[in-house]
């Protein structure tokens, strides 16, 4: 009885947020994506989300091996920003902001407490820090190529693009371009293997 329960809560869950999500025109959904737990998605006027067939966006603790610390937040605030999301990709308690653009590709795999941003939320300021806290930061694309897989806790900073197959390791701050098919560790992420 608990399990079947459980299902219908899930299930519920799963509709309400595909519902919540499909209202919108700036959000586009492929056939089979699956929604578990209510993520926060915020996307804003002329600002848009695109999620591929098939992709699992998870923000459920029950069920999945790491604890998550929030659930999904996909936010996308200025006028033109785009969160491409590809085919078959599986993404666990995971902000992406976009201010300009992020794109993910296939088969991608995002474990929980991952931060992608593709901008700074204040400029550097330097000759006026004081004012400082009035200013918005720029922003350079993110791209992540198919079957790219991002361990827990990892910083996707401004600019990157990672190569396809590449791994990215737990903890990691990834500030440069990760090569295809490639291990990257460490704070700021550098190479540990390569194919």
């Amino acid at each position: 009885m608990r399990l079947m329960m459980e299902k219908i809560i899930l299930g519920a869950y799963h509709l309400v947020m595909t519902i919540r999500v499909v209202l919108t025109a700036r959000v586009k959904i492929g056939h089979g994506v699956r929604f578990k737990g209510l993520s926060m998605v915020d996307i804003r006027a002329g600002a848009s989300l695109r999620i591929g067939d098939g992709t699992l966006i998870n923000s459920r603790n029950f069920g999945y091996h790491l604890n998550m610390f929030r659930p999904c937040k996909f936010l996308a605030d200025r006028p033109g920003a785009e969160i491409i999301i590809g085919k078959n990709c599986r993404i666990h308690g995971t902000c992406i902001h976009a201010y300009e653009r992020i794109t993910i590709g296939d088969n991608c795999l995002i474990a929980a407490n991952s931060q992608i941003f593709d901008g700074n939320g204040h400029s550097t300021s330097l000759d006026d820090v004081d004012n400082r806290i009035n200013t918005t930061g720029g922003s350079k694309p993110v791209t992540i190529g198919d079957s790219v897989w991002i361990g827990t806790g990892v910083n996707i900073l401004p600019g990157v693009t990672i190569g396809r197959g590449a791994i990215i390791a737990a903890g990691s701050v990834v500030k440069d371009d990760v090569p295809p098919l490639s291990v990257v560790a460490g704070n700021p992420a550098a190479p540990i293997a390569r194919r």
